[in-house]
């Protein structure tokens, strides 16, 4: 069973729910957790798993769950993943920690695209569903939101080490998302009353002290204003310490971070633009995207003019001629598993050898003599290659590589500088990136 793919090479917003609780180890698994599936499958519907993974892939169902916990246990702990085959895309973790450790029960629920939830219906769903959990399994603290605002405001460390998490938890109000279920011990923290007194969409007590709070009907639409303050409100009221107008101007500064950014890139580098901020993480990509349209390229100074191009100096220009094809041969061989068009020496394959770099970070992966021995030799080279092929380009041949030119119309180019520049840093890969000296030589062609 092939099941969706929930991390691809866009990030996306999502819905992200972390339950932390506890259950009782005394009782079987199948009679303490069937509460737990009972909710589950009742309130998931569209998104309910269909497959679940645990020594083995099989199709969801109760007792393919009891078989995968049990397969999965070691002394004092099992975790499964159930995930879906259809759209919306789901990345689910249920995991049960038994004596002598603290008896705890953790679960992670990821559903994508964040819009599924766009509609009140599947999100009071989603709320019944948590609140049978939470009013059966005790909890010290539940929240469900979208990803890419949780990260904004720092979840779940919101400004301590990774240390002090760990040994506090969710110890204080550090933040009210869109559904929070808040433990008997952060209830007395806050104060009962205060807490029971919050203006929320919803706000519940159950038998075991917990109590939910959900701030707004639906969760996709979060960013809007009026979702805002009723956030702010909800936040503010359950610590007096902060300041209301404070509270909201922060929560609408992560609302503009997050609006959507028309691009508009520098056309000569726009489709390498929109790869990359295609793998900026969704929650940073707009203010990414702004970036990309404030900044400009450098215009290309590798460069003559063509009456003052150096003379070649090679006294075996065919040998020259052919130790630059087989320089660019062996960028090829590096890439054509991960860019297969650098087979075709075009102006898109430049393209596509500049996201490869970028994204492999290559000029801070590799050792610095692999870099220089190896690397800008062949990508001089390959761009030379597709100067000559495709805007009709003559090599100049040097004995030094740094001075080999290409020509093309009335300018000379000398790729393998442009090779070197290029390789300094992961910014240089985009401040001289060989599509961009591509464009430029084509414009001065004639």
């Amino acid at each position: 069973m092939k099941v969706l793919k929930f991390y691809g090479s866009r990030d996306e917003d999502y819905l992200r729910l972390s339950f932390d609780g506890a259950f009782s180890p005394q009782a079987t698994l199948e009679s303490e957790f069937a509460p737990f599936l009972q909710a589950l499958e009742e309130h998931a519907g569209e998104w309910m798993p269909d497959v679940v993974e645990g020594k083995r892939r099989r199709k969801c169902s109760r007792a393919a769950i009891w078989k995968s916990l049990e397969e999965e246990r070691d002394e004092d702990s099992t975790t499964i993943g159930l995930y879906r085959t259809k759209w919306p895309a789901l990345d689910m973790t249920l995991g049960l920690w038994f004596p002598p450790l603290h008896p705890k029960l953790r679960i992670s629920i990821k559903v994508k695209p964040l819009s599924f939830f766009a509609e009140t219906q599947r999100c009071r769903h989603f709320v019944e569903m948590v609140r049978a959990w939470a009013s059966r399994y005790p909890v010290t603290h539940v929240k469900a939101h979208s990803i890419d605002d949780m990260m904004l405001a720092g979840s779940p460390n919101f400004g301590r080490d990774d240390e002090t998490l760990f040994r506090d938890g969710f110890d204080k109000i550090y933040e009210v998302f869109w559904l929070n279920v808040f433990g008997p011990k952060l209830v007395e923290t806050v104060g009962r009353e205060r807490m029971l007194s919050t203006p929320a969409h919803r706000v519940e007590e159950f038998p075991n002290g917990s109590v939910l709070l959900v701030t707004w009907p639906t969760v996709a639409d979060f960013a809007s204003e009026e979702a805002r303050l009723a956030q702010a409100r909800a936040y503010a009221h359950l610590r007096p310490d902060l300041d209301f107008d404070t509270v909201l101007r922060t929560l609408r500064e992560r609302s503009a971070t997050l609006a959507p950014v028309e691009p508009r890139f520098h056309p000569d580098v726009a489709p390498l633009l929109s790869r990359v901020v295609d793998r900026v993480a969704s929650h940073e990509r707009q203010r990414r995207i702004a970036e990309f349209n404030a900044w400009q390229p450098p215009e290309p100074e590798e460069w003559r003019p063509a009456d003052s191009a150096l003379p070649s100096d090679d006294d075996d220009p065919k040998g020259a001629l052919k130790l630059y094809d087989t320089l660019a041969e062996h960028l090829v061989a590096l890439l054509h598993t991960k860019a297969p068009s650098v087979f075709e020496a075009t102006p898109e394959s430049l393209t596509d050898a500049d996201f490869y770099f970028w994204r492999e970070e290559f000029p801070t992966s590799r050792l610095p003599e692999a870099i220089n021995d190896y690397a800008v030799p062949a990508i001089g080279a390959y761009l030379g290659e597709v100067l000559v092929r495709n805007l009709g380009g003559k090599w100049i041949p040097r004995k030094n590589l740094m001075e080999a030119q290409v020509l093309v119309g009335n300018r000379v180019w000398f790729p393998f500088v442009r090779a070197q520049r290029y390789m300094r840093s992961r910014q240089s890969l985009l401040d001289y990136s060989l599509t961009r000296l591509y464009r430029v030589a084509e414009r001065h062609r004639d």
